[in-house]
């Protein structure tokens, strides 16, 4: 259950119009990394995780409706932004064509007809309010959105939008002299950076957590990098000494791909593998055993037959394991 609350979660200020700006920050009200593709992501993202998990579905309900809060502050900006528009659009019997943001002469005038020529719709349509789009006027989709139902997926899905929303904003904040909207745009990006830290946080808190998913990589192929280019080649912790893996594994450095192939046949014979310890056997065993916890995680949340979401009260984050009441 939402319930509104009139009060903005930062008190957002413009200290003048900008058509120009608000037409910009429409890239984070509907743009691919902009705050309702997050939000629906992690509202998305927190239904197979209500029952099995309800500590990280709490977290996620948590986090998207604050960033229903920040699309709201960013909505109401723009709207600040384009103060004016909508009243000079209702002129229509005086003709009037919004002339006091291009009354700066023949250049300001010509910019402005270059941006409606980008956007058009974004005035045309939206008569001086944020629109679902991007700031190229692209409608908002539903393919922005990342879902996978397992943590371990859609925690790292997370720290990646919030990493590229906060760029964003970063980068929006070099195209306005606005003090209060540089105040606004601050707060946000802050905001995403300690999302950025709470999704980090409850992907450390599931263990293990690597790799993304249960089934763990074939030992063949998961230590070997292939030098893929010419000429001198980088080496660094991505291709040389211990890997992300179990201690004592390291990374093995193809430096000629195509004759280590012809070698092994397709990478068919690639054994014995320096740098890693453990076995096929071992692998499948670990498979086994990931499996069978992570589905004894869900099984046991949600058991058999009939089931509730809620309890009323809500007295805790688990769900009823049986529904309550005589069912009609």
């Amino acid at each position: 259950m939402f319930y509104h609350v009139k009060e903005l979660q930062f008190n957002a200020r413009v200290s003048q119009p900008d058509p120009r700006f608000a037409s910009m920050l429409l890239e984070q009200f509907g743009g691919p990394n902009g705050e309702l593709k997050a939000a629906l992501q992690y509202f998305v993202q927190a239904f197979a995780a209500r029952q099995p998990y309800p500590d990280k579905y709490d977290m996620l309900m948590d986090i998207a409706t604050e960033e229903f809060s920040h699309l709201e502050i960013v909505g109401a900006t723009i709207t600040m932004l384009l103060d004016g528009v909508n009243g000079e659009l209702k002129n229509a019997a005086d003709g009037s064509v919004l002339m006091k943001f291009i009354s700066g002469g023949n250049a300001q005038k010509d910019q402005m007809v270059h941006e409606a020529m980008v956007n058009p719709q974004f005035l045309l349509l939206s008569g001086g309010g944020p629109r679902v789009t991007d700031s190229q006027g692209t409608p908002w989709s539903g393919s922005y959105v990342n879902a996978n139902g397992d943590l371990t997926v859609d925690l790292r899905s997370d720290i990646a939008a919030e990493s590229r929303a906060k760029i964003v904003y970063e980068y929006l904040m070099q195209f306005t002299d606005d003090p209060y909207v540089k105040e606004t745009l601050g707060f946000l990006m802050t905001r995403e950076i300690s999302h950025f830290q709470m999704f980090s946080a409850a992907l450390d808190s599931i263990q293990p957590n690597f790799p993304p998913g249960v089934l763990q990589g074939d030992p063949r192929y998961t230590h070997s990098y292939f030098n893929l280019s010419n000429g001198t080649s980088a080496r660094g912790a991505w291709n040389e000494g211990q890997g992300p893996w179990n201690a004592g594994e390291n990374w093995v450095y193809i430096e000629d791909p195509i004759e280590h192939v012809i070698q092994t046949e397709g990478l068919s014979n690639d054994y014995p593998i320096e740098g890693a310890k453990v076995t096929p056997e071992e692998v499948e065993q670990m498979n086994r055993k990931l499996s069978q916890q992570r589905s004894q995680e869900v099984t046991s949340a949600v058991g058999s037959g009939s089931n509730q979401w809620s309890s009323y009260p809500q007295s805790t984050m688990a769900s009823p394991k049986q529904p309550q009441g005589n069912g009609k």
